[in-house]
Formats: C-alpha cells, sequence, structure tokens
C-alpha cells in the first residue's frame, strides 16, 4: 500500500467567526472617521458664529454687540484641531500608542463638548466688549441673550468623543497606515552564486558565452 499523506481540512466555523469580526472592524473604522471628522468640522465651524447678543448702554442709547464662540472660549475650536491630529494619528501607531492617542481623541472630543456647554450661559465676553466700547470698565451688557451655536459646537464634541471611543474600543482591529509600506519580516531568498564553468561540460561552456561571460575564468 502506498504511503497517503494526510490533507488538513478547512474548517468553515473558524473562517466564519472572523467574518463578523472583519465587518465590525470595517464598520467601526468608518464610522470612527466620519464621527471623528464631522465633529471637528462641526465645532470649527460652530465655535465662529455668535453665540451671544447683547446691548451696551453709550450716551443715552444703547449699543448692540455681539460675541462669537472664539470671544467667550477658544478652548473647543484648539480642542477638535488636537482631536483631528488624533484621529490621524490613530492610524500611525500601534498597541499601546495607539490605545494613548485613542484616549487623547476621546478627551479633546469631551473636553471640546464640556467647554462649549459651559459657554452657554456665559456673559463675561460681552461685558467685556461694552467695557472696551463705552471706555467705562464698571459697564455690563443689558438684554442679554444667547443662540444655540454653543449647544451645536458642544454636539461636535459629543461625535468626537464617540470616535475616540470608538478607537478604544476597535482600534486594535484597525489597520495601520503605513503596513503596506512596511516589509513583512521574511526573508528574502538569495540568488545562487554564479559558479565558474566546467571546461569538461561544453553546456556551461555555451551558457557562459550567451551571458557574455569569458569561459576561461
Amino acid at each position: 500500500m502506498g504511503h497517503v499523506s494526510a490533507v488538513p481540512v478547512p474548517q468553515p466555523r473558524a473562517q466564519a467567526a472572523t467574518a463578523p469580526d472583519a465587518t465590525g472592524s470595517r464598520r467601526s473604522l468608518a464610522a470612527g472617521l466620519l464621527l471623528g471628522a464631522v465633529g471637528a468640522a462641526v465645532v470649527l465651524l460652530a465655535s465662529g458664529q455668535t453665540w451671544a447678543e447683547g446691548k451696551a448702554a453709550v450716551g443715552g442709547g444703547t449699543l448692540p454687540l455681539t460675541a462669537d464662540g472664539q470671544d467667550v472660549t477658544g478652548l473647543p475650536a484648539a480642542l477638535a484641531i488636537v482631536g483631528l491630529a488624533a484621529l490621524v494619528a490613530v492610524f500611525a501607531v500601534r498597541s499601546a500608542g495607539r490605545l494613548l492617542v485613542a484616549g487623547l481623541l476621546a478627551l479633546s472630543g469631551l473636553g471640546a463638548g464640556l467647554s462649549a456647554y459651559l459657554g452657554a450661559s456665559d456673559s463675561a465676553a460681552l461685558d467685556e466688549k461694552a467695557a472696551q466700547t463705552t471706555g467705562d470698565t464698571s459697564a455690563t451688557i443689558d438684554a442679554l441673550s444667547h443662540t444655540a451655536w454653543p449647544y451645536v459646537t458642544a454636539a461636535g464634541g459629543l461625535l468626537i468623543l464617540i470616535a475616540g471611543l470608538l478607537a478604544l474600543r476597535y482600534g486594535k482591529l484597525w489597520p495601520t497606515m503605513s503596513g503596506r509600506y512596511e516589509r513583512d519580516g521574511t526573508p528574502r531568498p538569495r540568488k545562487a552564486p554564479r559558479t565558474a564553468p566546467d571546461p569538461d561540460r561544453p553546456e556551461d561552456l555555451w551558457k557562459a558565452l550567451d551571458r557574455g561571460e569569458d569561459p576561461t575564468h
């Protein structure tokens, strides 16, 4: 009887188990990128809009004044930029570094959202403008009102926070930006060294001549 080699049988269960992981990785990656980018864009856009409005008394009359998000607090916009940088850096690092960057992304969103929410009822920026406009350091704002833009900014921070949480949860499954450019560590096969042709083998001499080599060396 001849020798029969054992052929490994593919295990469909193992393949089926990895399929949901791959699908979840792709979905979380797409969601993280979308939420992080949209959240940062919302924060940057909304923080430049009018957050508060009021009137300052000037010479027996009133002067309308407004304050945008940058006047109230520049923290949301700054943290949105940090979040964008962290979102890109997530794909440039691995292992513990990826967890740290994902944590920074989440904290950036949390900080942007909280600072925007706390600035929604702030009146200090308009009071400062009133003092500068009237030349009276004790001047204050009357008829103070606030817009919805601080809450839109806070919503953008929340999106960045969710992107950071997704990176913390699924980031280990996400690809690395430079992975396709890195070597896999497999040693490349070395070319066999050329040997001098054997004078007793005519075919070696003909091969050497075809290669343009001197068959006598």
